[in-house]
Protein backbone atom coordinates (compact mmCIF):
# COMPACT_ATOMS: atom_id res chain seq x y z
CA UNK A 1 0.00 0.00 0.00
CA UNK A 2 1.35 3.43 -0.88
CA UNK A 3 1.75 5.99 1.88
CA UNK A 4 -1.48 7.98 2.27
CA UNK A 5 -1.57 11.65 1.39
CA UNK A 6 -2.51 13.37 4.63
CA UNK A 7 -5.21 16.00 4.51
CA UNK A 8 -7.04 14.56 1.52
CA UNK A 9 -10.70 13.81 2.09
CA UNK A 10 -11.60 10.18 2.54
CA UNK A 11 -14.70 8.00 2.51
CA UNK A 12 -15.24 4.76 4.41
CA UNK A 13 -17.11 1.87 2.78
CA UNK A 14 -18.49 -1.01 4.88
CA UNK A 15 -18.96 -4.18 2.85
CA UNK A 16 -20.57 -7.45 3.88
CA UNK A 17 -19.90 -10.46 1.67
CA UNK A 18 -21.38 -13.91 1.87
CA UNK A 19 -19.09 -14.51 -1.10
CA UNK A 20 -15.78 -14.54 0.77
CA UNK A 21 -16.11 -17.98 2.31
CA UNK A 22 -13.68 -20.49 3.70
CA UNK A 23 -14.20 -23.84 5.36
CA UNK A 24 -13.35 -24.53 8.98
CA UNK A 25 -13.27 -28.15 10.09
CA UNK A 26 -14.03 -29.08 13.67
CA UNK A 27 -13.80 -32.84 13.89
CA UNK A 28 -16.47 -34.35 11.63
CA UNK A 29 -18.40 -31.07 11.61
CA UNK A 30 -17.91 -28.52 8.83
CA UNK A 31 -18.96 -24.88 8.87
CA UNK A 32 -18.57 -22.31 6.13
CA UNK A 33 -17.41 -18.87 7.18
CA UNK A 34 -18.13 -15.56 5.51
CA UNK A 35 -16.32 -12.30 6.06
CA UNK A 36 -17.21 -8.76 7.12
CA UNK A 37 -14.94 -6.29 5.33
CA UNK A 38 -14.42 -2.63 6.19
CA UNK A 39 -12.33 -0.63 3.72
CA UNK A 40 -11.31 3.03 3.74
CA UNK A 41 -10.77 4.85 0.44
CA UNK A 42 -9.21 8.15 -0.58
CA UNK A 43 -12.06 10.07 -2.22
CA UNK A 44 -9.73 11.84 -4.66
CA UNK A 45 -7.89 8.81 -6.04
CA UNK A 46 -10.03 5.80 -4.99
CA UNK A 47 -6.88 4.47 -3.30
CA UNK A 48 -7.45 1.86 -0.58
CA UNK A 49 -5.97 3.35 2.61
CA UNK A 50 -6.81 0.80 5.28
CA UNK A 51 -9.02 -2.20 5.89
CA UNK A 52 -9.99 -4.88 8.37
CA UNK A 53 -12.01 -8.07 8.16
CA UNK A 54 -13.70 -10.43 10.59
CA UNK A 55 -14.84 -13.96 9.81
CA UNK A 56 -18.41 -15.00 10.57
CA UNK A 57 -19.94 -18.43 10.97
CA UNK A 58 -22.60 -19.70 8.65
CA UNK A 59 -24.87 -22.39 10.05
CA UNK A 60 -26.43 -25.31 8.18
CA UNK A 61 -29.20 -26.59 10.52
CA UNK A 62 -30.55 -28.95 7.83
CA UNK A 63 -29.54 -29.88 4.31
CA UNK A 64 -30.17 -26.88 2.04
CA UNK A 65 -30.60 -24.48 4.97
CA UNK A 66 -28.10 -21.62 5.34
CA UNK A 67 -28.27 -19.14 8.25
CA UNK A 68 -26.24 -16.39 9.90
CA UNK A 69 -26.53 -14.72 13.31
CA UNK A 70 -27.57 -11.05 12.79
CA UNK A 71 -26.05 -10.04 16.13
CA UNK A 72 -22.72 -11.56 15.14
CA UNK A 73 -22.86 -9.61 11.87
CA UNK A 74 -23.53 -6.35 13.72
CA UNK A 75 -20.84 -6.95 16.38
CA UNK A 76 -18.34 -7.79 13.65
CA UNK A 77 -19.09 -4.46 11.93
CA UNK A 78 -18.39 -2.62 15.19
CA UNK A 79 -15.15 -4.59 15.60
CA UNK A 80 -14.11 -3.74 12.04
CA UNK A 81 -14.76 -0.03 12.66
CA UNK A 82 -12.65 0.03 15.83
CA UNK A 83 -9.78 -2.03 14.40
CA UNK A 84 -9.65 -0.02 11.16
CA UNK A 85 -9.59 3.26 13.06
CA UNK A 86 -6.70 1.93 15.18
CA UNK A 87 -4.80 1.02 12.00
CA UNK A 88 -5.42 4.48 10.55
CA UNK A 89 -3.99 6.13 13.66
CA UNK A 90 -0.89 3.93 13.28
CA UNK A 91 -0.60 5.29 9.72
CA UNK A 92 -0.91 8.87 11.08
CA UNK A 93 -4.25 9.36 9.34
CA UNK A 94 -6.68 11.53 11.27
CA UNK A 95 -9.96 9.60 11.46
CA UNK A 96 -11.88 12.89 11.55
CA UNK A 97 -11.14 12.99 7.81
CA UNK A 98 -13.64 10.16 7.33
CA UNK A 99 -16.63 12.00 5.87
CA UNK A 100 -19.18 9.27 5.17
CA UNK A 101 -19.97 5.56 5.43
CA UNK A 102 -21.38 3.32 2.71
CA UNK A 103 -23.02 -0.05 3.30
CA UNK A 104 -23.15 -2.91 0.83
CA UNK A 105 -24.56 -6.34 1.52
CA UNK A 106 -25.58 -9.76 0.32
CA UNK A 107 -28.94 -8.84 -1.10
CA UNK A 108 -31.77 -11.31 -0.56
CA UNK A 109 -30.65 -12.46 2.91
CA UNK A 110 -33.64 -11.89 5.21
CA UNK A 111 -33.84 -10.71 8.85
CA UNK A 112 -36.78 -10.02 11.18
CA UNK A 113 -36.17 -8.27 14.52
CA UNK A 114 -38.02 -6.77 17.49
CA UNK A 115 -38.03 -2.97 17.40
CA UNK A 116 -38.67 -2.69 21.15
CA UNK A 117 -35.76 -4.89 22.28
CA UNK A 118 -33.48 -4.52 19.25
CA UNK A 119 -33.03 -8.31 19.17
CA UNK A 120 -33.31 -10.54 16.07
CA UNK A 121 -36.27 -12.91 16.25
CA UNK A 122 -34.57 -15.62 14.18
CA UNK A 123 -31.29 -16.15 12.38
CA UNK A 124 -30.87 -14.42 9.02
CA UNK A 125 -31.88 -16.73 6.16
CA UNK A 126 -29.12 -16.47 3.54
CA UNK A 127 -29.81 -15.81 -0.14
CA UNK A 128 -28.95 -19.32 -1.39
CA UNK A 129 -31.02 -21.12 1.28
CA UNK A 130 -33.34 -23.74 -0.27
CA UNK A 131 -35.82 -24.36 2.57
CA UNK A 132 -38.51 -22.32 0.82
CA UNK A 133 -38.99 -24.67 -2.15
CA UNK A 134 -42.18 -26.04 -0.56
CA UNK A 135 -43.32 -22.44 0.07
CA UNK A 136 -42.76 -21.69 -3.63
CA UNK A 137 -44.73 -24.82 -4.61
CA UNK A 138 -47.68 -23.75 -2.43
CA UNK A 139 -47.62 -20.21 -3.83
CA UNK A 140 -47.53 -21.52 -7.40
CA UNK A 141 -50.80 -23.39 -6.80
CA UNK A 142 -52.47 -20.00 -6.25
CA UNK A 143 -51.29 -18.64 -9.61
CA UNK A 144 -53.28 -19.38 -12.79
CA UNK A 145 -51.25 -21.77 -14.91
CA UNK A 146 -48.58 -21.95 -12.17
CA UNK A 147 -46.78 -19.14 -13.96
CA UNK A 148 -43.48 -18.43 -12.16
CA UNK A 149 -43.14 -15.11 -14.01
CA UNK A 150 -46.54 -13.78 -12.88
CA UNK A 151 -44.94 -10.67 -11.32
CA UNK A 152 -42.24 -10.15 -13.98
CA UNK A 153 -43.49 -6.79 -15.23
CA UNK A 154 -43.76 -5.37 -11.71
CA UNK A 155 -40.67 -6.81 -10.06
CA UNK A 156 -38.50 -8.09 -12.91
CA UNK A 157 -38.17 -11.39 -11.00
CA UNK A 158 -39.52 -14.95 -11.26
CA UNK A 159 -41.00 -16.73 -8.25
CA UNK A 160 -38.00 -18.50 -6.72
CA UNK A 161 -36.47 -19.57 -3.42
CA UNK A 162 -33.83 -16.90 -4.16
CA UNK A 163 -35.82 -13.79 -3.22
CA UNK A 164 -36.71 -12.30 0.16
CA UNK A 165 -40.52 -12.48 0.01
CA UNK A 166 -40.64 -16.28 0.12
CA UNK A 167 -38.06 -16.34 2.93
CA UNK A 168 -40.19 -13.87 4.90
CA UNK A 169 -43.32 -15.94 4.16
CA UNK A 170 -41.55 -19.03 5.54
CA UNK A 171 -40.61 -17.15 8.72
CA UNK A 172 -44.18 -15.96 9.23
CA UNK A 173 -45.46 -19.52 8.73
CA UNK A 174 -42.90 -21.33 10.86
CA UNK A 175 -41.56 -19.09 13.65
CA UNK A 176 -44.12 -18.48 16.39
CA UNK A 177 -42.10 -15.65 17.94
CA UNK A 178 -42.19 -13.73 14.65
CA UNK A 179 -45.93 -14.27 14.19
CA UNK A 180 -46.53 -12.93 17.71
CA UNK A 181 -44.26 -9.92 17.13
CA UNK A 182 -46.15 -9.04 13.95
CA UNK A 183 -49.48 -9.28 15.78
CA UNK A 184 -48.12 -7.04 18.55
CA UNK A 185 -46.72 -4.46 16.10
CA UNK A 186 -43.13 -5.12 17.22
CA UNK A 187 -41.68 -6.77 14.10
CA UNK A 188 -39.37 -5.18 11.56
CA UNK A 189 -38.23 -6.83 8.34
CA UNK A 190 -35.17 -6.04 6.29
CA UNK A 191 -32.27 -7.32 4.29
CA UNK A 192 -28.83 -7.03 5.93
CA UNK A 193 -28.46 -3.37 4.94
CA UNK A 194 -31.68 -2.47 6.78
CA UNK A 195 -30.62 -4.36 9.91
CA UNK A 196 -27.23 -2.63 9.94
CA UNK A 197 -28.44 0.91 9.21
CA UNK A 198 -31.21 0.63 11.85
CA UNK A 199 -28.75 -0.71 14.43
CA UNK A 200 -25.88 1.69 13.63
CA UNK A 201 -28.16 4.77 13.72
CA UNK A 202 -29.56 4.02 17.17
CA UNK A 203 -31.52 0.77 16.99
CA UNK A 204 -34.38 0.68 19.49
CA UNK A 205 -33.52 4.26 20.45
CA UNK A 206 -34.56 5.90 17.20
CA UNK A 207 -32.76 3.87 14.56
CA UNK A 208 -33.63 4.55 10.91
CA UNK A 209 -35.60 1.68 9.34
CA UNK A 210 -34.79 1.97 5.64
CA UNK A 211 -33.39 0.21 2.61
CA UNK A 212 -32.34 1.42 -0.82
CA UNK A 213 -34.00 0.77 -4.17
CA UNK A 214 -31.48 -1.88 -5.23
CA UNK A 215 -32.07 -4.09 -2.19
CA UNK A 216 -35.83 -3.47 -2.31
CA UNK A 217 -35.86 -4.60 -5.93
CA UNK A 218 -34.69 -8.08 -4.83
CA UNK A 219 -37.58 -8.82 -2.47
CA UNK A 220 -40.43 -9.57 -4.97
CA UNK A 221 -42.51 -7.01 -3.05
CA UNK A 222 -41.25 -3.86 -4.79
CA UNK A 223 -42.61 -2.25 -7.94
CA UNK A 224 -39.49 -1.28 -9.90
CA UNK A 225 -41.43 1.34 -11.91
CA UNK A 226 -43.31 3.23 -9.18
CA UNK A 227 -40.34 2.66 -6.79
CA UNK A 228 -42.76 1.72 -4.01
CA UNK A 229 -43.81 -1.39 -2.14
CA UNK A 230 -46.61 -3.01 -4.12
CA UNK A 231 -49.86 -3.56 -2.15
CA UNK A 232 -51.05 -6.35 -4.47
CA UNK A 233 -47.85 -8.33 -4.11
CA UNK A 234 -47.81 -7.84 -0.34
CA UNK A 235 -51.39 -9.15 -0.29
CA UNK A 236 -50.44 -12.16 -2.44
CA UNK A 237 -47.57 -13.09 -0.12
CA UNK A 238 -49.70 -12.12 2.94
CA UNK A 239 -46.99 -9.82 4.24
CA UNK A 240 -48.07 -6.81 6.35
CA UNK A 241 -46.70 -3.62 4.80
CA UNK A 242 -46.10 -1.97 8.17
CA UNK A 243 -43.08 -4.24 8.83
CA UNK A 244 -41.30 -3.14 5.62
CA UNK A 245 -38.51 -0.51 5.66
CA UNK A 246 -38.81 2.89 4.00
CA UNK A 247 -37.25 2.86 0.54
CA UNK A 248 -34.60 5.49 -0.19
CA UNK A 249 -32.14 6.21 -2.98
CA UNK A 250 -28.70 4.59 -3.06
CA UNK A 251 -26.92 7.87 -2.27
CA UNK A 252 -28.30 10.14 0.46
CA UNK A 253 -27.83 10.70 4.18
CA UNK A 254 -29.95 8.13 6.04
CA UNK A 255 -28.66 8.95 9.52
CA UNK A 256 -25.43 9.10 11.52
CA UNK A 257 -23.40 6.59 13.52
CA UNK A 258 -24.59 6.73 17.11
CA UNK A 259 -21.69 4.95 18.82
CA UNK A 260 -18.06 3.91 18.45
CA UNK A 261 -15.03 5.60 16.91
CA UNK A 262 -17.07 7.02 14.03
CA UNK A 263 -19.88 8.54 16.11
CA UNK A 264 -21.52 11.37 14.20
CA UNK A 265 -20.28 10.28 10.74
CA UNK A 266 -23.20 10.08 8.26
CA UNK A 267 -24.24 6.82 6.64
CA UNK A 268 -24.99 8.04 3.14
CA UNK A 269 -24.53 5.16 0.69
CA UNK A 270 -26.36 1.87 0.37
CA UNK A 271 -26.29 -0.64 -2.49
CA UNK A 272 -26.77 -4.37 -2.86
CA UNK A 273 -23.38 -5.98 -3.47
CA UNK A 274 -23.75 -6.59 -7.21
CA UNK A 275 -25.09 -3.07 -7.82
CA UNK A 276 -22.22 -1.66 -5.77
CA UNK A 277 -19.77 -3.55 -7.99
CA UNK A 278 -21.48 -2.06 -11.09
CA UNK A 279 -20.94 1.42 -9.61
CA UNK A 280 -17.39 0.55 -8.50
CA UNK A 281 -16.62 -0.55 -12.07
CA UNK A 282 -18.04 2.83 -13.19
CA UNK A 283 -20.54 1.19 -15.56
CA UNK A 284 -22.65 4.34 -15.78
CA UNK A 285 -23.35 4.14 -19.53
CA UNK A 286 -26.14 2.22 -21.23
CA UNK A 287 -24.70 -1.12 -22.42
CA UNK A 288 -21.76 -1.31 -20.01
CA UNK A 289 -21.56 -4.59 -18.08
CA UNK A 290 -19.57 -6.21 -15.29
CA UNK A 291 -19.29 -9.74 -13.97
CA UNK A 292 -18.48 -10.41 -10.31
CA UNK A 293 -16.87 -13.76 -9.42
CA UNK A 294 -17.53 -14.71 -5.81
CA UNK A 295 -19.33 -17.67 -4.27
CA UNK A 296 -21.76 -17.15 -7.12
CA UNK A 297 -21.35 -15.25 -10.36
CA UNK A 298 -23.38 -12.14 -11.18
CA UNK A 299 -23.37 -10.38 -14.55
CA UNK A 300 -25.14 -7.00 -14.69
CA UNK A 301 -25.63 -4.84 -17.78
CA UNK A 302 -26.71 -1.21 -17.41
CA UNK A 303 -29.80 -0.56 -19.56
CA UNK A 304 -30.09 3.13 -18.64
CA UNK A 305 -33.36 4.66 -17.48
CA UNK A 306 -35.32 2.02 -19.40
CA UNK A 307 -36.24 -1.32 -17.83
CA UNK A 308 -35.61 -4.15 -20.30
CA UNK A 309 -37.55 -7.38 -19.71
CA UNK A 310 -35.73 -10.53 -20.65
CA UNK A 311 -37.08 -13.21 -22.95
CA UNK A 312 -34.11 -15.44 -22.15
CA UNK A 313 -34.20 -16.09 -18.40
CA UNK A 314 -32.51 -12.96 -17.04
CA UNK A 315 -33.71 -10.70 -14.24
CA UNK A 316 -34.64 -7.04 -14.52
CA UNK A 317 -33.40 -5.06 -11.55
CA UNK A 318 -32.68 -1.51 -10.45
CA UNK A 319 -29.01 -0.76 -11.01
CA UNK A 320 -28.81 2.33 -8.77
CA UNK A 321 -30.45 5.66 -7.94
CA UNK A 322 -27.72 8.12 -7.04
CA UNK A 323 -29.74 10.69 -5.10
CA UNK A 324 -33.25 11.51 -3.87
CA UNK A 325 -34.04 13.62 -6.92
CA UNK A 326 -32.04 11.56 -9.42
CA UNK A 327 -33.61 9.02 -11.81
CA UNK A 328 -33.41 5.28 -11.27
CA UNK A 329 -31.20 3.34 -13.67
CA UNK A 330 -31.96 -0.28 -14.53
CA UNK A 331 -29.95 -3.40 -15.33
CA UNK A 332 -30.37 -6.87 -16.74
CA UNK A 333 -28.85 -9.49 -14.45
CA UNK A 334 -27.80 -13.07 -14.85
CA UNK A 335 -27.25 -14.91 -11.57
CA UNK A 336 -25.18 -18.09 -11.19
CA UNK A 337 -25.41 -19.78 -7.78
CA UNK A 338 -22.05 -21.58 -7.80
CA UNK A 339 -18.78 -20.09 -9.03
CA UNK A 340 -15.98 -19.75 -6.45
CA UNK A 341 -17.82 -22.31 -4.32
CA UNK A 342 -16.90 -25.03 -6.83
CA UNK A 343 -13.18 -24.39 -6.23
CA UNK A 344 -13.71 -24.60 -2.48
CA UNK A 345 -15.71 -27.78 -3.01
CA UNK A 346 -12.77 -29.37 -4.82
CA UNK A 347 -10.48 -28.28 -2.00
CA UNK A 348 -12.60 -29.03 1.04
CA UNK A 349 -14.96 -31.83 -0.01
CA UNK A 350 -12.79 -33.83 -2.42
CA UNK A 351 -9.42 -32.80 -1.00
CA UNK A 352 -7.70 -32.70 -4.40
CA UNK A 353 -5.89 -29.48 -3.43
CA UNK A 354 -4.91 -27.66 -0.25
CA UNK A 355 -5.75 -24.18 -1.52
CA UNK A 356 -7.55 -22.31 -4.27
CA UNK A 357 -4.13 -21.40 -5.69
CA UNK A 358 -3.26 -25.09 -5.94
CA UNK A 359 -6.47 -25.69 -7.93
CA UNK A 360 -5.27 -23.06 -10.39
CA UNK A 361 -1.86 -24.76 -10.63
CA UNK A 362 -3.45 -28.18 -11.22
CA UNK A 363 -5.49 -26.75 -14.08
CA UNK A 364 -2.48 -24.97 -15.56
CA UNK A 365 -0.43 -28.20 -15.65
CA UNK A 366 -2.78 -29.84 -18.17
CA UNK A 367 -4.39 -26.85 -19.93
CA UNK A 368 -7.42 -28.96 -20.88
CA UNK A 369 -10.25 -30.92 -19.30
CA UNK A 370 -9.61 -33.80 -21.74
CA UNK A 371 -13.34 -34.02 -22.53
CA UNK A 372 -14.44 -33.80 -18.88
CA UNK A 373 -17.33 -31.41 -18.14
CA UNK A 374 -18.49 -30.23 -14.71
CA UNK A 375 -21.93 -28.74 -14.03
CA UNK A 376 -21.82 -27.40 -10.42
CA UNK A 377 -25.59 -27.22 -9.92
CA UNK A 378 -25.28 -27.80 -6.17
CA UNK A 379 -28.29 -25.54 -5.47
CA UNK A 380 -30.11 -26.11 -8.75
CA UNK A 381 -29.57 -23.86 -11.76
CA UNK A 382 -30.24 -20.11 -11.66
CA UNK A 383 -30.24 -17.99 -14.83
CA UNK A 384 -31.04 -18.64 -17.58
CA UNK A 385 -32.80 -21.90 -16.57
CA UNK A 386 -34.28 -21.28 -13.11
CA UNK A 387 -34.41 -25.02 -12.61
CA UNK A 388 -34.37 -26.09 -8.93
CA UNK A 389 -34.43 -29.82 -9.83
CA UNK A 390 -30.89 -29.74 -11.29
CA UNK A 391 -27.94 -31.13 -9.34
CA UNK A 392 -24.21 -31.15 -9.94
CA UNK A 393 -22.64 -33.69 -12.29
CA UNK A 394 -19.19 -34.47 -13.69
CA UNK A 395 -19.37 -36.31 -17.01
CA UNK A 396 -17.10 -37.38 -19.86
CA UNK A 397 -14.82 -39.27 -17.48
CA UNK A 398 -12.37 -41.87 -18.79
CA UNK A 399 -9.60 -43.91 -17.18
CA UNK A 400 -7.21 -41.17 -18.29
CA UNK A 401 -9.07 -38.45 -16.33
CA UNK A 402 -7.22 -37.21 -13.24
CA UNK A 403 -7.59 -34.46 -10.66
CA UNK A 404 -5.89 -31.93 -12.95
CA UNK A 405 -8.56 -32.41 -15.61
CA UNK A 406 -11.32 -32.08 -13.02
CA UNK A 407 -9.74 -28.87 -11.69
CA UNK A 408 -9.61 -27.48 -15.23
CA UNK A 409 -13.24 -28.53 -15.84
CA UNK A 410 -14.30 -26.73 -12.64
CA UNK A 411 -12.72 -23.45 -13.77
CA UNK A 412 -14.14 -23.93 -17.25
CA UNK A 413 -17.61 -24.45 -15.73
CA UNK A 414 -17.51 -20.96 -14.21
CA UNK A 415 -16.68 -19.57 -17.65
CA UNK A 416 -19.36 -21.59 -19.45
CA UNK A 417 -22.01 -20.38 -17.00
CA UNK A 418 -20.96 -16.79 -17.69
CA UNK A 419 -21.12 -17.51 -21.45
CA UNK A 420 -24.73 -18.67 -21.07
CA UNK A 421 -25.61 -15.47 -19.25
CA UNK A 422 -23.81 -13.27 -21.76
CA UNK A 423 -25.49 -14.98 -24.73
CA UNK A 424 -28.90 -14.33 -23.15
CA UNK A 425 -27.95 -10.72 -22.41
CA UNK A 426 -26.79 -10.10 -25.97
CA UNK A 427 -30.11 -11.41 -27.30
CA UNK A 428 -32.15 -9.24 -24.93
CA UNK A 429 -30.10 -6.08 -25.51
CA UNK A 430 -29.66 -6.56 -29.25
CA UNK A 431 -26.08 -5.24 -29.19
CA UNK A 432 -23.36 -7.80 -28.30
CA UNK A 433 -20.85 -6.76 -25.67
CA UNK A 434 -17.44 -5.97 -27.11
CA UNK A 435 -15.64 -6.63 -23.80
CA UNK A 436 -16.48 -7.79 -20.27
CA UNK A 437 -15.38 -5.96 -17.12
CA UNK A 438 -14.75 -8.32 -14.22
CA UNK A 439 -14.18 -8.14 -10.47
CA UNK A 440 -14.32 -10.28 -7.35
CA UNK A 441 -11.94 -12.58 -5.53
CA UNK A 442 -11.69 -15.20 -8.30
CA UNK A 443 -10.30 -12.68 -10.79
CA UNK A 444 -6.84 -13.10 -9.24
CA UNK A 445 -6.85 -16.50 -11.01
CA UNK A 446 -5.16 -15.73 -14.33
CA UNK A 447 -5.99 -19.16 -15.79
CA UNK A 448 -9.67 -18.47 -15.13
CA UNK A 449 -9.54 -15.00 -16.68
CA UNK A 450 -7.81 -16.30 -19.83
CA UNK A 451 -10.31 -19.17 -20.07
CA UNK A 452 -13.14 -16.67 -19.73
CA UNK A 453 -11.84 -14.59 -22.62
CA UNK A 454 -11.33 -17.73 -24.75
CA UNK A 455 -14.86 -19.01 -24.13
CA UNK A 456 -16.54 -15.61 -24.65
CA UNK A 457 -14.37 -14.78 -27.68
CA UNK A 458 -14.08 -11.18 -26.43
CA UNK A 459 -11.55 -9.39 -24.21
CA UNK A 460 -11.90 -9.59 -20.43
CA UNK A 461 -10.83 -6.45 -18.53
CA UNK A 462 -9.92 -6.54 -14.82
CA UNK A 463 -9.33 -3.44 -12.66
CA UNK A 464 -6.31 -3.20 -10.39
CA UNK A 465 -8.70 -3.34 -7.42
CA UNK A 466 -10.52 -6.68 -7.67
CA UNK A 467 -12.98 -5.93 -4.82
CA UNK A 468 -14.95 -3.10 -6.43
CA UNK A 469 -18.04 -3.76 -4.30
CA UNK A 470 -16.77 -1.77 -1.31
CA UNK A 471 -15.50 0.93 -3.67
CA UNK A 472 -18.99 1.33 -5.17
CA UNK A 473 -20.57 1.77 -1.73
CA UNK A 474 -17.92 4.35 -0.82
CA UNK A 475 -18.54 6.22 -4.08
CA UNK A 476 -22.29 6.35 -3.40
CA UNK A 477 -21.67 7.58 0.15
CA UNK A 478 -19.14 10.22 -0.87
CA UNK A 479 -21.28 11.55 -3.72
CA UNK A 480 -24.39 12.05 -1.55
CA UNK A 481 -25.93 15.49 -1.18
CA UNK A 482 -24.57 17.04 2.01
CA UNK A 483 -21.31 15.05 1.73
CA UNK A 484 -20.17 15.65 -1.86
CA UNK A 485 -16.52 14.65 -1.56
CA UNK A 486 -16.52 12.10 -4.39
CA UNK A 487 -16.85 12.72 -8.12
CA UNK A 488 -18.61 10.00 -10.11
CA UNK A 489 -16.83 11.06 -13.30
CA UNK A 490 -14.50 8.16 -14.27
CA UNK A 491 -11.91 10.65 -15.56
CA UNK A 492 -11.47 12.02 -12.03
CA UNK A 493 -10.20 8.71 -10.61
CA UNK A 494 -6.47 8.22 -11.12
CA UNK A 495 -5.55 5.15 -9.06
CA UNK A 496 -7.50 2.51 -11.01
CA UNK A 497 -5.52 0.65 -13.69
CA UNK A 498 -6.62 -2.33 -15.82
CA UNK A 499 -5.35 -5.72 -16.95
CA UNK A 500 -6.66 -7.05 -20.26
CA UNK A 501 -7.02 -10.69 -21.39
CA UNK A 502 -7.47 -11.34 -25.14
CA UNK A 503 -8.92 -14.55 -26.69
CA UNK A 504 -6.20 -17.06 -27.58
CA UNK A 505 -8.19 -19.88 -29.21
CA UNK A 506 -10.22 -19.83 -32.41
CA UNK A 507 -14.01 -19.36 -32.19
CA UNK A 508 -14.69 -22.83 -33.63
CA UNK A 509 -12.94 -24.56 -30.73
CA UNK A 510 -14.76 -22.32 -28.26
CA UNK A 511 -18.12 -23.21 -29.82
CA UNK A 512 -17.34 -26.94 -29.75
CA UNK A 513 -16.47 -26.91 -26.06
CA UNK A 514 -19.48 -24.75 -25.24
CA UNK A 515 -21.77 -27.14 -27.12
CA UNK A 516 -20.47 -30.08 -25.08
CA UNK A 517 -21.05 -28.09 -21.90
CA UNK A 518 -24.68 -27.42 -22.90
CA UNK A 519 -25.16 -31.15 -23.42
CA UNK A 520 -23.89 -31.76 -19.88
CA UNK A 521 -26.27 -29.13 -18.48
CA UNK A 522 -29.25 -30.98 -19.99
CA UNK A 523 -28.14 -34.15 -18.19
CA UNK A 524 -27.97 -32.31 -14.83
CA UNK A 525 -31.71 -31.54 -14.78
CA UNK A 526 -34.54 -33.51 -13.19
CA UNK A 527 -32.55 -35.02 -10.36
CA UNK A 528 -34.47 -33.56 -7.43
CA UNK A 529 -38.20 -33.24 -6.86
CA UNK A 530 -40.12 -31.44 -4.11
CA UNK A 531 -39.90 -32.80 -0.60
CA UNK A 532 -41.95 -35.85 0.28
CA UNK A 533 -44.27 -35.98 3.26
CA UNK A 534 -41.46 -37.19 5.54
CA UNK A 535 -39.31 -34.16 4.66
CA UNK A 536 -36.77 -36.15 2.62
CA UNK A 537 -36.09 -35.45 -1.06
CA UNK A 538 -38.08 -37.60 -3.49
CA UNK A 539 -36.46 -39.34 -6.45
CA UNK A 540 -38.59 -38.72 -9.50
CA UNK A 541 -38.92 -40.80 -12.64
CA UNK A 542 -36.48 -38.61 -14.52
CA UNK A 543 -33.86 -39.18 -11.85
CA UNK A 544 -34.30 -42.97 -11.92
CA UNK A 545 -34.03 -42.95 -15.71
CA UNK A 546 -30.87 -40.86 -15.65
CA UNK A 547 -29.23 -43.11 -13.06
CA UNK A 548 -30.05 -46.07 -15.30
CA UNK A 549 -28.53 -44.37 -18.33
CA UNK A 550 -25.33 -43.45 -16.47
CA UNK A 551 -24.77 -46.93 -15.03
Amino acid sequence: MRAPHLGLRKVCGISIFADAQCLIKKGPEQKFNCVIYLQVFNATTAELLSHHQVELKQEFPKEGWVEQDPKEILNSVYECVEKTCEKMKELNIDITNIRAIGVTNQRETTVVWDKTTGEPLYNAIVWLDLRTQTTVDHLLKRIPGKNKTFSKFKTGLPLSTYFSAVKLRWLLDNVEEIKKAVEDGRAMFGTIDSWLIWSLTGGKNGGIHCTDVTNASRTMLFNIHSLEWDPELCKFFEIPMEILPNVRSSSEIYGVMESGALTGVPISGCLGDQHAALVGQMCFQDGQAKNTYGTGCFLLCNTGQKSVFSEHGLLTTIAYKMGKDKPAFYALEGSVAIAGAVVRWLRDNLGIANSSLEVEKLAAEVGTSYGCYFVPAFSGLYAPYWEPSARGIICGLTQFTNKNHIAFAALEAVCFQTREILDAMNKDCGIPLSQLQVDGGMTTNKILMQLQSDILCIPVVKPSMAETTALGAAMAAGAAEGVEVWSLNPRDLTAVTWERFEPQINPEESEYRYGRWKKAVMKSMGWEASESSNGKPKINAGQVLLISQLT
